[in-house]
């Protein structure tokens, strides 16, 4: 506010003592029992209105959190049952899908061992077959070798002989004699 006359300006710097009433008026002795009433009077009328109306409020209030607070926490233990079974049926399946996975591992790592197994005897079968055979061959190209190797000698010991002593002995001498050297 701002002053408008110099009365007012003089009024507001200076205020008279009389005025004042000597002190805190709260402390004066006049007016204390008065104010002691009123202090009653105000103390019994904000108690009566805070106990028959705000109070019943907030208690209400306050159950009803706590209600909701207590209905949250059932709906969350429901809720965490609901999730562990559902992880333990998880688990379970898990474990089901591993034990036949094994099983189906299992299965096939023993049919295909008894397929190569079986494969294996019937190569066998085939290569002791062929091993047969080749020995036969072998057996009788040795003895056509064999065959060989005695007209050889025989021949080899007459050319020999010719040179040695001259003259060729005759070939049933010759033949009788390589074929005992031969067996020895």
């Amino acid at each position: 506010m701002a002053p408008n006359s110099a009365k007012q300006i003089e009024t507001m710097e200076h205020v008279p003592p009389k005025e004042h009433g000597g002190g805190f008026p709260p402390f004066q002795k006049d007016t204390f029992a008065s104010q002691l009433i009123w202090l009653v009077f105000t103390f019994v009328a904000l108690y009566l209105l805070m106990s028959r109306i705000a109070l019943p409020r907030i208690g209400a209030i306050l159950e009803n959190r706590r209600q909701h607070v207590d209905a949250d926490l059932t709906e969350a233990g429901r809720l965490k049952g609901e999730s562990e079974a559902a992880i333990a049926a998880y688990d379970k399946a898990l474990a089901d899908a591993r034990n036949r996975a094994q099983t189906l591992a299992n299965e096939m790592r023993e049919k295909h061992t008894a397929e190569a197994d079986a494969a294996r005897k019937d190569l066998d079968v085939k290569l002791n077959a062929r091993i047969a055979d080749a020995e036969k061959d072998i057996r009788a190209r040795q003895a056509v070798a064999m065959t060989n190797v005695h007209g050889i000698a025989v021949d080899t010991a007459a050319a020999i002989l010719e040179r040695l002593v001259g003259s060729a002995p005759a070939g049933s001498e010759l033949d009788a004699a390589v074929a005992d050297a031969l067996k020895r």
